[in-house]
């Protein structure tokens, strides 16, 4: 008779959109896309990062407090304890998620800090070709207001320039929820 296993398999959740996973525990995703985030002293939204298959998030390691593990979408996570070297690369991940949101929040015309997203989005989680990005709000979840409070501007003005952009055929709507953002097309997002 064989002796009966004393390790556990790892703790596995299937998260609905808006779910908020437990603090202080390290999670890989495994399907669907969560947004981490805390609050300025009037309550304001900050998005710290948003993660997608293959990445995992934790709020053990952040110096901010309180920080939230949302899910944009429905997700499926697993529990794991990291390596000193995956703890390494969370980090290292992280610096360059804050630096990459901070600098597209720094940028003063609405036009372009919203087609900058949009691309780092696209080139972060769609799918890249030399022709351009192509991404999926629905498959992501991020809705105008997800969007907007990404790069720091209200809900009317992320749908009025998305209407804009795919007018002037910046974006262009590949189906009912995929985007495309064509290479030519990000010349004017630097202009």
């Amino acid at each position: 008779m064989m002796p009966a296993s004393t390790t556990q398999p790892p703790l596995r959740l299937a998260l609905l959109p808006g779910d908020v996973l437990p603090e202080n525990l390290s999670w890989r995703i495994l399907e669907g896309y969560i947004r981490t985030s805390t609050w300025d002293d009037e309550g304001e939204g900050i998005v710290l990062g948003i993660w997608g298959p293959g990445d995992w998030v934790t709020t053990t390691y952040s110096a901010l407090e309180p920080v939230e593990i949302k899910c944009l979408s429905t997700v499926v996570v697993e529990q794991f304890l990291p390596s000193a070297a995956d703890v390494e690369r969370l980090l290292l991940q992280q610096i360059r998620n804050l630096e990459e949101i901070l600098q597209v929040n720094r940028i003063r015309s609405a036009d372009q800090r919203l087609l900058t997203l949009l691309v780092w989005i696209g080139r972060r989680f769609g799918q890249v070709s030399s022709r351009g990005y192509r991404l999926s709000l629905k498959d992501m979840n991020l809705t105008h207001q997800s969007l907007a409070d990404l790069c720091g501007l209200t809900r009317v003005t992320v749908t009025k320039m998305l209407n804009r952009c795919k007018g002037d055929g910046i974006l262009q709507q590949v189906s009912k929820d995929d985007l495309f953002i064509p290479s030519q097309a990000l010349s004017s997002i630097h202009a």
